[in-house]
């Protein structure tokens, strides 16, 4: 099931942070950057993981850590196109990207069944992409799994989003 949501997907309860970035981006943007400044060891391991597979576009990472909670899960969906060369900084999102990463993500979902998934307006901050073409796509690739889908589409910082799943178990 699907579920818009308004406030911080930083105090998600969700088991998994979905975001969009680019192959071998920096993280310093968005909420990109709040996962590094959060979690640090997952940028150093997300970099190797660049400079030794050289990604591409419509692929996923998956990282897992501490966080206050306990785990913390978090994928990230190579959205943008990448910049490898020195100083070269990532392009925009294309639907082609999204599409794919979505559809990575789906096969990641039906394999690992996790209980929850949070993600922002993928690809329409820094990515550019409408949003009015990007949520069909979720819709198609996550709507029919078992796993809650959180969808931020509206940011509130510091404050906690009503999870519909989750406030079922009892979790908010």
């Amino acid at each position: 099931m699907i579920y818009e949501v308004t406030g911080d997907i930083l105090h998600s309860r969700a088991s998994t942070i979905v975001h969009g970035v680019a192959p071998n981006d920096h993280f310093n943007s968005g909420l990109a950057q709040q996962l590094r400044l959060l979690y640090p060891s997952m940028f150093r391991d997300f970099r190797h993981y660049c400079q030794v597979a050289h990604p591409q576009p419509g692929d996923l990472w998956t990282w897992s850590g501490v966080g206050r909670r306990g785990v913390v899960n978090i994928i990230s969906l190579l959205t943008q196109s990448g910049g490898y060369r020195h100083g070269q900084r990532p392009g925009r999102a294309t639907i082609e990207n999204v599409n794919h990463a979505l559809r990575a993500l789906h096969k990641w979902v039906e394999h690992e069944r996790p209980e929850s998934l949070a993600m922002p307006r993928l690809a329409t901050g820094f990515g550019g992409l409408d949003w009015q073409r990007v949520l069909p796509l979720i819709h198609h690739h996550l709507g029919a799994c078992e796993t809650s889908v959180y969808i931020y589409a509206c940011y509130r910082k510091d404050v906690h989003a009503f999870e519909p799943s989750s406030a079922a178990l009892g979790a908010v």
